[in-house]
């Protein structure tokens, strides 16, 4: 069967998860709000490479700093690359007992220190006490949590909080500087399916993706593509720090909705793989009626609902485990305030 098979009913755009704010009450509240938000000067910042030990940009990226770190030095900053799950990246695996990237939670990091917990959330302690402890004033500024995708999403930032103007400054300036070469923004904030990551121990938790890369596989164009966000991040921060005024703007974003399971027989097997033509097509457009499953006999199983979606994590390898063929996504303008130093 070829062609795109036709939607019953109208096409439109999802609205984002109920509770927050529409695309244009957050339009109106960013032209009534003019005045500048002073944020503190950053003084600690942490890059995480090997959280999932065979994603292997962020692990090549912070060996090569931890010898040679001239590059992400910037005046007046503290920044120290860390490997955060070793035993994983001796391996060449995910992760030992559990996933280090889940569990950041704080009936996780309070659990009392024993041999029967599970190895990574007893490095999970261990990282909290170097880098918190998570929600206090003593913790790192910004923590930049370095990651794989085996789906085709380029260049990725991850964004936890959609009310935080100083990483949508962040997020902005990345982008910006990346041109053209396209940088999405995916938006997890979500009231059931937000995780407590390992980034989310510092004030400002950035995520960065960047695929596809196969897991255990380094790709030289993927590590250069990582390699300029982390320096065009920091180079915000520095002009921040230097008193730089950063004006209003605004960003695309792409909020996550659900997550969409592949299909499954009665022994909870897997039935049907992604479609030819959802594969690979991570951030486009996804329309009722459209293909998404394939089977073995040649079915075919459509998008369902009244509303495009964007699709993201296609057919990603480690998403298998957690039952996550792909996410749906809405997209959203978050617009933030100016911003600059409160030490200038």
């Amino acid at each position: 069967m070829t062609g795109r098979p036709q939607a019953s009913k109208p096409r439109h755009r999802c609205l984002a998860v109920p509770g927050s704010l529409s695309e244009n009450q957050i339009k109106l509240l960013g032209k009534m709000s003019s005045c500048h938000v002073a944020e503190a000067p950053i003084k600690k910042i942490a890059i995480f490479g090997g959280t999932h030990g065979n994603e292997l940009t962020g692990v090549f990226l912070v060996k090569h700093w931890l010898q040679n770190g001239a590059e992400i030095q910037r005046t007046g900053l503290e920044v120290r690359p860390f490997i955060t799950n070793p035993r994983a990246v001796e391996k060449c695996t995910r992760y030992i007992d559990c996933d280090l990237n889940r569990i950041f939670d704080l009936e996780n990091l309070s659990k009392e220190v024993s041999e029967d917990l599970p190895y990574e959330v007893r490095r999970a302690q261990e990282i909290n006490r170097l880098f918190g402890p998570k929600d206090s004033e003593d913790s790192y500024d910004i923590i930049f949590d370095l990651h794989n995708t085996t789906s085709n999403m380029g260049c990725t930032l991850i964004l936890e909080d959609s009310r935080n103007d100083f990483l949508i400054q962040m997020f902005h300036y990345i982008k910006t500087s990346l041109a053209p070469l396209p940088c999405y923004v995916y938006l997890i904030e979500h009231p059931s399916l937000k995780y407590a990551t390992t980034r989310s121990i510092a004030k400002y938790p950035v995520g960065i993706e960047v695929g596809p890369q196969p897991q255990g596989v380094l790709r030289a164009d993927i590590l250069d593509q990582m390699r300029k966000i982390i320096k065009h991040a920091l180079d915000f921060v520095h002009h921040f720090n230097k008193g730089k005024e950063f004006p209003p703007c605004a960003i695309e974003v792409y909020k996550i909705m659900e997550k969409v399971d592949y299909p499954r027989n009665k022994s909870g097997e897997i039935a049907a793989v992604i479609h030819p033509n959802l594969q690979d097509q991570d951030w486009k457009p996804l329309h009722p009626g459209d293909p998404v499953f394939l089977t073995l006999d040649g079915r075919l199983i459509p998008l369902g609902g009244d509303c495009t979606v964007y699709p993201v994590f296609v057919n990603e390898a480690a998403y298998y485990e957690k039952k996550e063929a792909f996410a749906k996504t809405t997209t959203l303008t978050l617009n933030a305030k100016s911003i600059r130093s409160s030490s200038h």
